[in-house]
């Protein structure tokens, strides 16, 4: 009998829809909100979290610990490529989404955990173009799986390369999150 995964309510909410998903950092109740308003599919935190989730019901993804994550009500928890972790969030009930910042990161993760949802994070200190490096790591990616742009910074234009290349939400900082909600999904 093949096992067959359920479909949390992150990865739905990042699925659905045409076009590129917006995740906000938002790490208190007045910057939920705000998001919320302006269009965000989703919420990520680590600070505040609780009052994040109080203040929302949109998506939330914890950059915290496991028992963080789970004593806010999130829906999701960014985890390294540890087994040990990752099946300790999958026991709690949690979509796992997997922390990836080089080639060879993504595919230890895929041998190890084969998750359905990836955060593709470069190292700034690392890389000379964040985007560039986004992309690249992008590519890597199997057909199916989901993939998170972590780019704080994002402007239009970015995000728009991003959806065209195939990402599926990017994770921004808080600011004018209306401007970079896409009215219609880029031709491809």
């Amino acid at each position: 009998m093949v096992s067959i995964p359920a479909v949390g309510k992150l990865s739905q909410a990042i699925s659905e829809g045409d076009g590129i998903s917006i995740l906000v950092q938002a790490d208190d109740a007045e910057t939920a909100g705000a998001a919320e308003r302006e269009g965000a599919d989703g919420l990520v935190a680590r600070a505040g979290a609780e009052a994040v989730r109080a203040t929302s019901q949109l998506p939330l993804l914890h950059l915290g610990g496991l028992a963080e994550a789970t004593g806010a009500a999130a829906d999701g928890v960014v985890v390294a490529v540890d087994p040990a972790v990752w099946d300790e969030g999958r026991a709690l009930g949690l979509e796992c989404v997997v922390r990836v910042t080089h080639p060879e990161e993504l595919e230890r993760a895929l041998e190890e955990l084969d998750p359905e949802i990836f955060l593709l994070s470069p190292r700034r200190d690392e890389v000379e173009d964040v985007l560039e490096a986004l992309l690249g790591l992008l590519h890597d990616v199997p057909a199916g799986k989901l993939a998170i742009a972590e780019l704080h910074d994002a402007s239009e234009h970015d995000v728009a390369e991003l959806e065209r290349a195939g990402v599926d939400a990017v994770l921004v900082a808080a600011g004018d999150v209306a401007a970079l909600v896409p009215a219609e999904p880029p031709d491809v």
